[in-house]
């Protein structure tokens, strides 16, 4: 079977990363995905085309499958983020970042993290309804549903219950936000009662940050809100080495966007520095997502492998490889385990 996704190549490094992942993801599935390029950010705006393009959707919903490298964002200036415009124009309401401690010394403090990051991913402070209200006075309006909060936890417990996830945390602001985190907290509640195998608690989201420094392997599963999701899963990457370590998925009802969650590094754009680790990664999820369980095992244990053997890695993880470098060597640990 041949699968059809649609490739953002991204900014910056993406390039670099987006090459390297699918070289490896070629060699693991033997040519069976149908990769179709798609332009966005800021490659797309130097093409004369807006930062989303509407041809770059049309292919999502067609594949309904699309895996990304890191997308320019202006800040303060230029075009509004088009990650968050991806989340919202296809409903990918579940974000998912798998947080998992890695096999060799890569300057992580950590050697036993095992959690799960669960964001809603539409709504909240990030749903870009801003103004000013006069000279010097700006509004922010923050936005939680009914809909969505029930959304996000029917999602987040299925999850666990399909992952053997055995321990739910809720986090939230309720003490200081009532109204809409409150509403939050008590969706939790609701479809909680549907799960009574699950264990789950509430924690403020102070409490937890200050938990999540001094014994982060108490914890199996985080859910919570947009804004709170996007610092704390953060947060979560630096506990295993950092963003270039973590994957990403973005996940809706009929599409899901794989992705790197870490920046464009236009520093050492086009130098052959940039660790594709997370890229790939997030490729291992997507595979995992489409079925391709065994050729994800065994593209996952590869990553592994090349960890542990720490010869084949990039500067940020102390060595001396190349981005194309660790492709190679990722290629030959693949062949290594076929013989």
């Amino acid at each position: 079977m041949r699968y059809p996704v649609t490739l953002i190549a991204g900014d910056g490094i993406g390039p670099e990363v987006s090459a390297v992942m699918v070289r490896v993801v070629d060699e693991v599935t033997d040519g069976r995905i149908q990769w179709r390029n798609a332009p966005a950010g800021g490659g797309a705006v130097a093409a004369g085309m807006v930062p989303l393009p509407e041809e770059t959707l049309d292919s999502i919903r067609e594949t309904r499958i699309a895996i990304k490298g890191p997308l320019e964002t202006p800040i303060g200036k230029g075009w509004r983020s088009v990650n968050v415009s991806l989340r919202q124009a296809l409903s990918l309401y579940a974000c998912v970042r798998p947080v998992v401690s890695l096999p060799g010394d890569y300057r992580s403090k950590y050697s036993d993290i095992d959690l799960i990051v669960i964001r809603e991913n539409t709504e909240g402070l990030y749903s870009g309804r801003e103004h000013e209200v006069i000279d010097g006075v700006v509004e922010a309006l923050k936005v939680v549903t009914r809909e969505s909060s029930r959304r996000i936890m029917r999602f987040a417990f299925e999850y666990a219950r399909n992952h053997g996830r055995k321990h739910l945390t809720i986090v939230h602001k309720a003490s200081v936000m009532p109204l809409s985190d409150g509403l939050f907290l008590d969706c939790a509640q609701e479809i909680a009662a549907d799960y009574p195998y699950l264990q789950v608690e509430v924690l403020p989201l102070d409490n937890l940050a200050m938990a999540l420094v001094q014994r982060p392997q108490d914890f199996d599963m985080l859910v919570m809100g947009n804004l709170d999701g996007d610092l704390v899963s953060d947060l979560c990457a630096g506990l295993v080495g950092g963003l270039g370590m973590v994957p990403g998925a973005n996940i809706g009802a009929g599409h899901a966007v794989f992705e790197a969650v870490h920046g464009t590094a236009p520093d050492i754009a086009g130098q052959d520095k940039a660790n594709p680790i997370a890229l790939i990664l997030s490729a291992v999820l997507m595979l995992r997502h489409i079925g391709e369980t065994g050729a994800a095992d065994r593209l996952g244990s590869a990553v592994r492998t090349l960890l542990f053997e720490g010869k084949s890695v990039t500067r940020d993880l102390g060595g001396t490889t190349g981005t194309s470098g660790v492709g190679d060597a990722l290629i030959e640990i693949l062949s290594r385990s076929e013989s």
